[in-house]
């Protein structure tokens, strides 16, 4: 079967190939597209494979959400020049919107992402890889992902939650330092707290105050710890001169359940 010029141009777009080497795989799939990816795919398994040793701290984070679900996914490469490419953007986010149809919880790479993987690393010639993935469900979702596309988050709650203000609440997760550790409290680990309570009433004891005066200190120190590490305690991003903490700026009966935060290679 003949091969004309524009399919060996065609199969050489969608997999970043010489020209001979596309040729020859169309000539022995008598001009299946498909099947002429497909054996390029297996004859540069080795190659591929042996990429997978190189750094990849570069990188894209995607979100997609549908049927009261949200995920986000982050996936890597080795350099900026591909994470700034549109084809790249374009075949992570098709990456998530797979990621959605997958159990909730955390999401891992399976056929149909992986496929989509290696068609990358194929037209790429760099380490591409499925790095991480979450999903989760709820009433209320929000995301957010940065202008640079290397940091993002996901949220969710319920009650009277505008979309607006779950948005917000995922650019204050991507934006706030410190990064919020948990929801509230109860999501802070016990020894964590233990921690920072001893520490401020041996301080508070060191100081030489009353006993009385001692324990206020003490317990003043690790209330403001835990604002600082937590979600609803933190001083909201749209609202820092207000002071307005997040959990303040819920409307009554609204609840933030959880959230997600990726920043890729952290």
């Amino acid at each position: 079967m003949a091969i004309s010029a524009k399919d060996v141009m065609a199969l050489r777009q969608r997999t970043g190939l010489g020209m001979m080497e596309c040729k020859k795989a169309l000539t022995e799939t008598d001009g299946d597209m498909d099947a002429a990816v497909e054996v390029l795919r297996k004859k540069l398994k080795g190659k591929m494979d042996e990429r997978s040793d190189r750094a990849a701290a570069e990188g894209l984070v995607a979100t997609a959400a549908g049927d009261g679900a949200i995920v986000i996914i982050e996936v890597r490469c080795e350099t900026d020049f591909v994470a700034r490419n549109d084809d790249f953007a374009q075949a992570v986010q098709k990456m998530a919107d797979i990621a959605l149809t997958c159990d909730e919880g955390e999401v891992t790479a399976n056929d149909a992402i992986t496929a989509i993987v290696d068609d990358l690393r194929i037209s790429t010639k760099e380490n591409i890889s499925f790095a991480r993935g979450t999903k989760l469900t709820g009433t209320k979702l929000g995301s957010y992902v940065h202008h640079n596309g290397a940091v993002g988050a996901i949220v969710t709650g319920e009650g009277d939650l505008s979309d607006d203000l779950l948005t917000g609440i995922c650019q204050h997760v991507v934006a706030h330092v410190p990064i919020p550790a948990a929801v509230d409290e109860a999501g802070l680990p016990a020894d964590a707290i233990e921690k920072v309570k001893a520490e401020a009433v041996a301080e508070a004891e060191a100081s030489g105050k009353p006993a009385e005066i001692a324990e206020k200190m003490a317990t003043g120190k690790l209330n403001k710890w835990i604002g600082e590490n937590t979600l609803l305690g933190q001083v909201y991003v749209r609202e820092m001169e207000a002071k307005t903490k997040v959990g303040d700026a819920l409307p009554e009966g609204g609840k933030i359940n959880t959230f997600v935060r990726f920043a890729v290679g952290a």
